[in-house]
């Protein structure tokens, strides 16, 4: 290389770094707010529990039940969601994302039996599918890749953050009960799906769909930034479409990362649907503002992990030890939650340990999938592998509540113990896999052996 030519490389590298800072500064705090409401509108449900049985005799595996139906809308629809998202453009695809489900999460206001409840909670999962797939994908088309780890990790955070200010939301709001002749499970409902609605609009506004339609940035750093994703866009040049999801499908890889995925989820859904709850019975309060300030102790504790550990394992690049340790500690926490529930601050303390490690393990798993697919398998299988691994949001509440009422004690809580043991056995084995570069460079040496004359 020419001593102008690395010159040019250089600036269009620094140009790109300077677009990449604000790239941050501008789209990753509104795509984290996006995500703190999406996790809220999806688990806000759990503050309803104890009033949906005493008024409307939802009993408990009729809400565990609902509570799970949200992920198989989502499932079913988070593909041909994904697809729509690149061909109609982001920013308009995330706003009606977000505008449909407030308006389904405002509609909860209206429940008034078990069919009601059930019916919302898969139309919510219908109409936020896509949304998580899409942002990841989003980001593909302004960060480049050394900094995509570390993006989504702040886009993770969203769930930690959605604990923290949005349990204490809820359950401020329902101390609005009687206000204008709404209970208080109404004041939640609503403010939050407005909240959604609002946010949705706004959005579409805000975004800009790719790098070189940003106003925003200066003209040289603009397209430094083009140049650069496009260099790293080999894996969306072998085309899009349908045949690509089949494919993806025949890839036994998608299949494994998606149960990892699956068995992540187990634990995330199964705390999380229940934490409210489990909390009021350590505590012995009731359901309100104070007790949501106490679920948003294992968040804050969230929040720390998922703002360290991704960003160790990128350094070490040791993510296969850190995510498997990661959730053999939510293993272990949950089981404290349970084992030490009459002992308040440990049983919390488990609960803190089971937020660490599922919180900080999910952009730790992302970042091995794309290590162990190419191609068809890269592009359309991280779509799959969220779509199918989400489906563990279906059967935790519903193991959970299996569990406990057949079997008895914290049988639930150890079942969703026995589920994070299993994903990190299963990640620990990822090791034995043979990344993509070393599978084409055994594929071009199989080629070369051929073609080569014979002696």
């Amino acid at each position: 290389m020419t001593d102008t030519a690395t010159t040019d490389a250089r600036r269009r590298f620094d140009l790109s770094e300077l677009a990449t800072k604000k790239v941050f500064r501008r789209l990753i705090p509104f795509l984290l707010l996006m995500y703190v409401i999406a996790f809220l509108d999806r688990s806000n449900v759990s503050f309803a529990q104890q009033e949906f049985q005493a008024d409307f005799g939802i009993s408990a595996a009729s809400y565990a039940f609902g509570a799970g139906l949200f992920f198989v809308g989502y499932a079913i629809f988070e593909v041909p969601s994904n697809i729509l998202l690149h061909k109609v453009g982001a920013k308009w695809w995330l706003a009606r994302i977000m505008v449909t489900w407030g308006i389904v999460a405002v509609a909860f206001m209206f429940v008034t039996g078990t069919t009601s409840f059930y019916i919302l909670r898969f139309l919510l999962g219908v109409c936020e599918a896509g949304f998580f797939p899409g942002v990841i994908l989003f980001l593909t088309y302004w960060v480049p890749a050394r900094h995509l780890s570390r993006a989504r990790g702040y886009f993770y955070m969203g769930i930690a953050l959605a604990g923290i200010l949005g349990n204490p939301l809820s359950g401020g709001l329902l101390e609005l009960d009687g206000a204008f002749s709404l209970r208080g499970i109404q004041w939640m409902f609503l403010v939050e799906g407005l909240l959604a609605i609002a946010v949705g609009v706004w959005s579409y506004f805000y975004l800009t769909n790719k790098p070189q339609d940003a106003a925003w940035l200066p003209e040289d750093e603009r397209q430094a930034l083009v140049e650069t994703v496009a260099a790293e866009d080999t894996a969306k040049a072998s085309g899009h479409g349908p045949q690509k999801v089949w494919a993806a499908l025949g890839n036994w890889r998608v299949w494994y990362f998606s149960l990892i995925y699956f068995c992540i989820q187990i634990a995330v859904y199964g705390v999380t649907f229940f934490l409210p709850t489990q909390v009021t019975a350590i505590t012995g309060q009731k359901l309100g503002f104070q007790v949501a300030l106490v679920t948003a102790i294992p968040w804050v504790f969230g929040l720390a992990s998922v703002a360290f550990f991704p960003g160790l394992a990128d350094r070490t690049r040791k993510h296969r030890l850190i995510g498997t340790t990661l959730l053999l500690v939510t293993a272990f926490g949950i089981v404290i939650s349970g084992a030490l529930s009459g002992t308040p601050v440990l049983a919390i303390a488990g609960l803190s340990l089971a937020a660490i490690g599922f919180v900080a393990m999910q952009p730790i798993f992302w970042t091995l999938p794309t290590e162990y697919m190419t191609g068809y398998a890269a592009a359309a299988g991280i779509g799959l592998i969220n779509s199918l691994g989400n489906l563990g949001g279906f059967l935790a509440p519903n193991m959970r509540d299996f569990f406990k009422e057949n079997v008895g004690g914290n049988a639930g809580l150890y079942a969703l113990a026995v589920g994070a043991v299993v994903g990190a056995v299963l990640f620990a084995f990822t090791g034995l896999f043979k990344r993509a570069n070393e599978v084409e460079a055994g594929r071009l040496d199989e080629v070369d052996a051929a073609s080569a004359p014979s002696r």
